[in-house]
This record gives structure tokens, sequence and C-alpha cells, in this order.
């Protein structure tokens, strides 16, 4: 056994090293893949010397990063709060998708108790959220077979009184809102760096630069991007965010928690029969294809569009799988075609893709949510009910609590150690409020996954515990290893082999991404970066086959061959990113890391 093998084995049964760090297997004959500056850094590169580096800075009252349920509801709840109490705070919020809703992406079946309290008259202010749930079907699912589990009120599944949309729409009618309440909405802006005080506290965020080649050099058409300051910072980036990643660091707010466990949620919108189409319709799965021991399952929603026969159809499944051969993109394409389920959409038309990371770590992931000068908020803590199959309503109030907590301290002129204002109490308000409840009781139901029994051990446990005993149980399970270090070496594995897709109910990953509407400069630095381009090879094809070729779903990562082809190499086609933070997340070498690239790009979903 060689040196270099030995090491590398070494290395695999140290997953917690590689949290910390990554072992360099930089060679001379490796190709250089990053060149972006987080990783090459300008002031050692003499392209950028004589390069004005200034950028105009502006100041708010509070700074929202990211433009969806949160944010928004933290920005309509901070405007409503200066109508009711003769107060004009200015507040400002920084989307990094070309327009409000482009990146949202969800089932949806949402519960309506944020948005009763955020806009009780939602309904007669023209909102989207019409359709509400008529039917719900719960299934398990054999090859072939298909085994109904009755959904008793009180069970996480009942979704009576809630109601399917197209997520993207309402979230850009709360943009609406917010305007009309006098938000200052800047979509097409990415939030890529952190600025903070002299004393650590969080200052502020500065919006990416633009005009950088693919090599890493300015172009004629540089320019800098600008600052944004504010008393209080109001993260709401959604699952995995950049910027809550750093700090994390920084603030170390994940020391008392677990680590995150991740799914990636997959989606696409049918236009089906109308003979088929059954508005108000909701059903979840649960099987095959999966294994007993990979988390996952499915939704279908019937949507209410009029003049349009929609179906929202997605599978989701647990990023903590072990085998590197599992794709997430073809086990859906694959579920598609089970008995039950492809004959609603024979003879229909699929119009929309997507794929999203969601987390579902819950109560024992979340991390600690204010710290000097800032506050996080919805899904970028992780504030998903995974048994409901929702999180909205919970990033909506979290938002809102925050929005809450920002306005008291500024309104009443608070002032603290530090220069950014460093509000502890919205924890504890979030701990008072009906989303921790909710949290609590089902706790225990992800982690139950993981027990020896499986998928059904976590199935009993979700009938027994969470809906007779209403996670009244005195114990709490944990999630175990972070979802990276769950990874087997693919000569432990069987390798999946998949069907062909038939271009009529199951597709090719290419296609699909073609129907997301994503798009980026082709001459610019890959935002999927590398702490270290010899790795992929080196390390993660060697032991694990290259998992980033399936665990991504838009194609982004591909080993080829090199131009003597004698060996491979990892090609990033960074174009086709739709944005769902997978790779970050699922890299086993932790090597990949997701940073913004220029504001406005990524997918344009149209209300999905």
């Amino acid at each position: 056994m060689s040196l270099v093998t030995t090491r590398l084995l070494w290395c695999l049964r140290q997953p917690r090293l590689l949290k910390n760090r990554v072992l360099s297997y930089s060679t001379s004959s490796t190709p250089r893949i990053t060149t972006h500056y987080t990783v090459v850094p300008r002031e050692t590169d003499s392209r950028w010397k004589d390069v004005p580096m200034e950028r105009f800075a502006d100041q708010a009252d509070v700074v929202i990063v990211g433009g969806g349920p949160a944010g928004l509801s933290a920005a309509i709840r901070l405007r409503q709060l200066c109508k009711e109490k003769g107060k004009d705070l200015r507040v400002c919020v920084i989307e990094k998708s070309s327009y409000i809703g482009a990146h949202t992406l969800s089932g949806a079946c949402i519960e309506p108790r944020a948005l009763d309290e955020l806009i009780p008259d939602w309904k007669e202010k023209g909102s989207p959220v019409k359709q509400i749930v008529t039917e719900d079907k719960f299934s398990i699912l054999t090859e072939t077979g298909r085994i109904p589990v009755p959904i008793f009120r009180g069970l996480p599944m009942h979704n009576h009184g809630n109601y399917i949309v197209r997520l993207g729409h309402v979230v850009k009618w709360l943009g609406e809102q917010a305007e009309s309440l006098g938000v200052e909405l800047y979509p097409g802006y990415a939030a890529s760096e952190i600025l903070y005080h002299e004393d650590g506290s969080v200052k502020g965020v500065a919006t990416n630069d633009v005009g950088i080649a693919k090599d890493g050099s300015p172009k004629s058409t540089f320019e800098r991007g600008m600052e944004f300051h504010s008393k209080i910072v109001i993260f709401g980036e959604g699952c995995h965010g950049h910027l809550a990643k750093q700090l994390y660091k920084k603030f170390n707010l994940r020391a008392n928690c677990e680590p995150q466990s991740y799914g990636i949620g997959l989606k696409e919108l049918w236009e089906v029969e109308p003979a088929k189409h059954r508005p108000g319709k909701t059903e979840h799965t649960t099987g095959w294809p999966l294994s007993t021991t990979t988390y996952g399952g499915s939704f279908i929603y019937h949507l209410g569009e009029e003049g349009q026969h929609l179906v929202a159809i997605g599978y989701v499944v647990g990023l903590d799988y072990t085998n590197p051969y599992l794709s997430p993109f073809r086990e859906f394409q694959r579920f598609k075609h089970h008995p039950y389920v492809a004959p609603l959409l024979e003879g229909g038309k699929r119009i929309g893709y997507g794929a999203r990371a969601l987390n579902e770590g819950g109560i024992q992931s979340l991390p600690r949510l204010a710290f000097p000068g800032g506050l996080l908020a919805g899904c970028s803590p992780g504030f998903l009910n995974v048994p409901k199959v929702k999180g909205t309503h919970n990033a909506m109030k979290t938002g809102m609590l925050a929005a809450e907590t920002a306005f008291e301290a500024i309104a009443n002129g608070v002032t603290g150690e530090t220069k950014g204002l460093h509000l502890p109490e919205y924890e504890q308000r979030v701990k008072e409020s009906w989303v921790w409840d909710e949290l609590y009781q089902i706790r225990n139901v992800r982690p139950s996954f993981h027990s020896p029994l499986g998928f059904y051990g976590g199935m009993m446990y979700t009938g027994l515990f969470a809906w007779l005993l209403r996670g009244k149980e005195p114990w709490t399970l944990s999630h175990g290893a972070p979802d990276y270090a769950r990874l087997k070496p693919a000569s432990e594995c069987k390798a999946i082999e998949y069907p062909k897709p038939d271009g009529k109910i199951s597709f090719d990953l290419l296609t699909s991404v073609a129907l997301t509407g994503t798009n980026h400069d082709h001459d610019e630095p890959a935002h999927l970066t590398l702490k270290d381009d010899s790795v992929p090879v080196q390390r993660n094809l060697a032991i694990y086959d290259g998992p980033e070729q399936r665990y991504c779903p838009a194609g982004v990562y591909e080993f080829i061959d090199t131009e003597d082809g004698k060996a491979k190499r990892l090609q990033i086609n960074a174009q086709n990113c739709i944005h769902c933070k997978t790779c970050d997340i699922k890299d086993p070498s932790q090597n990949i890391n997701w940073v913004t690239p220029q504001g406005g790009e990524g997918p344009a979903y149209d209300g999905m």
C-alpha cells in the first residue's frame, strides 16, 4: 500500500479533522480551477495593483439580507411598527435574485398562521394565497404498490386549513406590500461581504464587485460593490446562507448546538390533463425508490390556478445518505414512473424544474440567533418543521420577532458595549413563541430515523410520540455526525443503476436545468470555489467516485479526461448553478465553498 493511499484512508477515518481544515493534496500537475478573490487574494495579484478599491457607503436603520418570507416579513413588520408608533426608520432589503421571488422554491403547502398575524386582511389585498386544501393523502410506496396511511387530526401531515401556493408568487406579493409601506427593496444586489466595526460587531454588508474576468483579473468595466451600514442587520438568506456560515465562525454561534442536518428538495411544475386535476388535493409518499436507510419522500400538490391545471410534484432526499452513488435527481425521475404516480403525469407537460437545500436539524441544530450587530431569522438558522414539510410560517414569524426586537431597541435609543446592537432578547422571544413550541414537539422525529430500525423506526416514532404524546418524552435524540461525514467509500457501496429517462415522464439533467432560467456571466470567476484544487480528484474521486457529479441537481460538476487522456480533472460548469447549496453541504472533504456570483444571476423561477 502506497504512502498516499495510507494517508487517504487515515483521513477518511478522521472526519472531524476535515471539519476544521482541508489537508493539502496540491501537486504541480493539478489544473488551476479556482480564481475567485476569496481564495486567490487580490493583495498578492499584481493585476490589481493600481485598481481603485473605494466603495460608496449608505446608512440605514435596519438592513435585511434576503428578500424571502423571513426578510420581507421583518421589513413589513418594521414599517408597520413605524406607522403605529409614529417613527420613521429606514429599512433596506438586499436580495441577490434579479427580481423578488426569482430564487424562491418550495412545495408549497403553507400554514397561514404567521400571515394572519402579519397582514390580517391578506385576502382583501389580492394575495395569491387562494387554494385551500380540500383533500389529504399519505402513502408508503413499495416498488409496485401503495400502502395508504390514514391522516388523523393532529398528525404533522394533516393539512386541512392550509393553502397550496406557488411560493415565489407569494413572496413577490409580500414584496409589493413591503414597498407600499416604504421599505426599500434592492433586488439584483448580492450581499457578498460582512462589514465590522473596530470593536468586532457587525457594521453592515457590502454587495459584490462586478466586472471581473474568469481568470480573476479586473475588466475595463470593473466596479466596486456598495456598502450598506445599519444599527442592526437581519440575516434571512435562506438555508445554508454563505454570510451566515461566516457569522457562525466569527461569533462561535454553533458552540452549543448539534451540526445542522439537511435535505435536498427537487421540484417540477406540471400541466396535467383536466380530468386528472383535483384542485386542493395534497399527497405525500415515502418508501420506494429509496432504501429503508435513506430518509426522504415526495409531495404532490394540485394547485388552483385559474385557467390552468397545474400540479407541483417534488422529492426530498435527506443529505445524510451514505451511498456515494446515490443521485437525488435520478431518484426523483425514477419515482415518477411508479405505477401509482405515472398515470397523473401521462399526457401532461412539464413546465418548471428547480431544487434547493433545506434545513432538517430542528431545535437541536439551532445556533445562537443574536450577536453584536445582527440577528438570524428564517431558514438561515433553520426553523423548518420536517414532519409537516413546512417552514414558511416559522420563517415569517421569526422575521416578525426579529423586527419587533430591533424596532424596540432603535426606537428607545438602546446602546450597548458594542457599536452594533446586541439583542439577545430576540432569542427569548423566539423561545416564548409558538414557533418554539411547534419545533420542540417534533424535535425527535427526524433523528429517530437513525435508529437501528431506520425508516420503520422513524415512522413508529412519529406516530407514537409526535402524535400521541406531542413531544413530551423526557429525552432529546441526537442527529449524530454531520451529513458530509456520512458518505462511505465507493468500494463499500453498490453502484445504483438508474433507468434512462423517457423524455415524457422522466428527463435528463440538462433538459431540466434549461427550465430554471438560470444565467451567469460566462466570463467571471466561478462562484463554486475550492479551498484546494487537487482535492476533487485526489480525494473525492479516488475514494468516493466523485459524488459531486451525482448530488448536484444542475450538472455543475463533471470529471472529464485531461488533455493527454491519462487522468481525470474536475470541470465546474458554474453557469448551470441554481443556487441550491447542496455541494457546499455534502462535499465529503468540505472543500467547496459557495459564494455569491454577480447580483441578479442564478435561476429565474416563475412561482416555484
